[in-house]
């Protein structure tokens, strides 16, 4: 079995030069979060971009799931029995969704009892952790106000993240937009994105990189041929 190559980052949770972390091409938080497990096909392994709590919460900001308070907080405990089983949660998360994203989406194959049953614990999980609220906020135009439901104090456990990002998946799969889930064209990559483009037809996930390096290929093998 090929070994699993750990990235590290570095830097502090509320800099400034945080857009450097991830590169987030995907469209979706979800994609982009399976997508940290890089170079999932190749045969020397694959680059493990979440190696520490640490950096699962700098992607949950980064994509939008959490802001830069709340991440700071949720930081101090990056050390902590919980923020460990938090990570190691938040992987097994990411992994039934590239199970069912590759194998059985992007295959047109249906998933196994097992990949649904695993998505369904953690989408479960993620909803039973709110609580009903008074929201003024949310006012009918003749002026009533009604309940809502929030995180309140969940957002101080290490598993916010978790729950953020598994709420979000639940919305994706179950939703049409799942008929533009797409993987990057480049064999070496696969990457999944969100195909956004007017006519639906990205090929890439990021036309800069993969798109420009596959066209110099095909150039390469025109010339040569």
């Amino acid at each position: 079995m090929a070994a699993l190559t750990c990235k590290l980052y570095f830097g502090s949770y509320l800099s400034r030069t945080m857009s450097a972390t991830f590169q987030l091409i995907a469209a979706h938080p979800v994609l982009d979060f399976v997508n940290t497990l890089d170079n999932r096909f190749i045969d020397a392994g694959p680059t493990e971009l979440l190696c520490g709590y640490a950096d699962l919460l700098r992607f949950a900001q980064q994509a939008g799931l959490m802001d830069a308070k709340r991440a700071g907080a949720l930081a101090r405990r990056r050390n902590s029995a919980a923020a460990v089983r938090a990570l190691a949660t938040a992987l097994e998360l990411r992994e039934a969704l590239a199970a069912f994203l590759y194998g059985s989406w992007t295959s047109a194959r249906p998933p196994s009892g097992e990949i649904i049953k695993a998505l369904e614990r953690q989408f479960l999980e993620a909803e039973g952790h709110k609580e009903l609220v008074w929201n003024s906020r949310l006012s009918d135009q003749d002026g009533t106000s009604r309940v809502d439901w929030e995180w309140g104090r969940f957002e101080t456990k290490p598993e916010f993240p978790i729950w953020v990002l598994a709420q979000s998946a639940a919305r994706l799969l179950t939703s049409t937009a799942m008929n533009r889930v797409h993987m990057c064209h480049s064999e070496t990559c696969r990457w999944l994105f969100l195909d956004t483009s007017k006519n639906h037809t990205r090929r890439w996930c990021d036309m800069k990189v993969c798109g420009n390096r596959m066209k110099a290929r095909s150039f390469h093998a025109r010339r040569v041929g």
